[in-house]
């Protein structure tokens, strides 16, 4: 029996026995009513809503301390002594890279498609929204975490919506939060062994053989599948083994060098079209009030680009406050508002940088994907408007295709243990048992398509949001104690920090 019907009868396998239920849970999760001749999602729209709820009750806190986050950023409020496991730079280097990853390539592509240009404008707002439901949920991750005895920390949603509420409800609101905190920890799980590893590597193979001649390439086999699944798998395990403080490490360099690699290349074309930038940012705002040919008109563009955005910046989810809460620091808002950038840079910035790309260099694949609505080719999309200025593109591209899911697979590796952690225990034997299957996990990612796993993992992701918005409405007053201790506490800092310069040298 050959490999190739080993991994075939395994995908049909596991796909046939949970097709039914990833219909029934994406039904639910996805459920949408039609608003002028388009789909409206309504987890969108919860996920909007607490966006703006939360940017009115907090003063538009995203845009007035924009440049505090970036002074905790450069370590200018750290305390040596704190407890925590990571610096403000490294926590952010790690959460960020859970979020950018392909959706910021392939899924930006697809907006612009099916949305038309004008889905940029409104994907750059929702991302404006969702720094400032991000700024709750890191906050109160880092108020509620749990600082174990050797110096690590485990924080999210598991930990804050039972401490949270029952430092607000009593008892009932502990029974509650404990409910939603292990039904989380299973989503978080359930997606970590899925959606953020297997279907990681899975895609970074596919792009990976499709450069190297496809089927025919030194890596289309099914060796040269195996081949690349345990690199990737004993990569993951080594860092993991370190904690996060090894992920953290590995992630403060790779995504930084990432992130610049392709912001550099999306500059190239630009800069080589850059008589066709003012139209096209015309065209962005103008369509994204008066769009052409987009199902659903304006509402259609709008819901397009609000859908991107927060299926790609996670905000509201839960899952960033797990890597965030192991910072060093006493004040709990500081983190907050490092967190907030994580919107900005991934939807303000690189998405909109791959959205500007795609339309200033207007490949034909492009064109025709909008007339026909149909072969959305995502990546190619994107690899294509690169190809226009840089015809050797796709091979860097897969570079950072590479990088990206490599970050992610890291991260939700330590979203998923903390998840583990929290339901079987932080004993040792737990904790390897859930390295060996996450591992195991990334080695067959590369063979296995395992699609209806897929569909399943990206619906229980988006159930944590229902969840956890209902704590950070709850636990929103906590919140707004901590942003007014830590700007206090920021306020005095400044102050020393002034009198000390004004005082003669002797």
């Amino acid at each position: 029996m050959s490999l190739d019907s080993i991994t075939s009868d395994v995908d049909k396998a596991v796909n046939g026995f949970f097709e039914p239920i990833s219909t029934w849970l994406t039904e639910v999760v996805f459920y949408s009513v039609p608003v002028a001749g388009t789909e409206l999602p309504l987890i969108v729209v919860w996920l909007v809503v607490a966006g703006l709820i939360f940017t009115f009750w907090f003063g538009f806190v995203q845009l007035r301390k924009f440049k505090l986050a970036f002074d905790v950023v450069r370590g200018k409020y750290d305390d040596a002594d704190s407890a925590g496991e990571v610096n403000h730079f490294q926590a952010l280097t790690a959460a960020v890279s859970g979020t950018v990853g392909l959706g910021n390539i392939a899924g930006v592509a697809v907006a612009v498609t099916i949305g038309g240009p004008g889905a940029t404008f409104w994907m750059i707002l929702c991302g404006l929204l969702g720094m400032a439901t991000k700024f709750v949920e890191v906050t109160l991750g880092v108020k509620y975490r749990e600082v174990h005895e050797d110096g690590t920390v485990s924080g999210g949603p598991m930990h804050y919506l039972p401490k949270g509420l029952r430092e607000r409800f009593g008892n009932g609101g502990h029974r509650l939060g404990k409910v939603l905190a292990v039904l989380a920890s299973v989503m978080i799980l359930f997606f970590g062994l899925f959606g953020g590893n297997l279907l990681q590597v899975n895609q970074s193979y596919a792009q990976l053989a499709s450069v190297t001649g496809g089927d025919d390439g030194f890596v289309g086999s099914s060796s040269g599948a195996l081949f690349f699944g345990l690199l990737i798998a004993a990569l993951v395990g080594i860092v993991l083994i370190g904690g996060i403080r090894s992920i953290a490490s590995v992630t403060s360099r790779l995504v930084p060098a990432m992130a610049i690699m392709y912001v550099l290349a999306c500059l190239t074309v630009i800069l080589v079209n850059v008589t066709a930038v003012p139209a096209a940012i015309g065209t962005i705002v103008t369509e994204a009030f008066n769009p052409q040919g987009v199902a659903g008109g304006l509402i259609g563009a709008l819901i397009v680009g609000f859908k991107r955005a927060a299926f790609s910046n996670e905000a509201g989810l839960g899952s960033a406050p797990i890597a965030h809460s192991a910072v060093k620091t006493k004040h709990p808002a500081s983190e907050g508002l490092v967190a907030l950038l994580e919107p900005f840079i991934d939807t303000v910035v690189i998405c909109t940088m791959t959205a500007l790309t795609i339309v200033v260099a207007n490949p034909a694949s492009w064109l025709k994907a909008r007339e026909t609505k149909e072969d959305i080719g995502g990546v190619t999309i994107t690899s294509d408007a690169f190809a226009t200025v840089m015809p050797w593109f796709p091979m860097l591209l897969t570079v950072a295709v590479l990088l990206f899911a490599f970050s992610t697979v890291l991260t939700w590796g330590y979203y998923g243990l903390k998840a583990w952690s929290y339901l079987f225990g932080r004993s040792k034997t737990s904790e390897i048992t859930f390295k060996v299957l996450y591992s195991i996990g990334a080695a067959s990612g590369a063979m296995l398509s395992l699609s209806t796993l897929f569909d399943m993992a990206d619906a229980v992701l988006f159930m944590l949001a229902v969840f956890n918005i209902i704590g950070l409405y709850l636990l929103a007053p906590v919140v707004k104690r901590e942003l007014a201790s830590f700007l206090e506490y920021a306020k005095g800092r400044k102050a020393d920090a002034l009198r000390k310069t004004a005082e003669p040298v002797e």
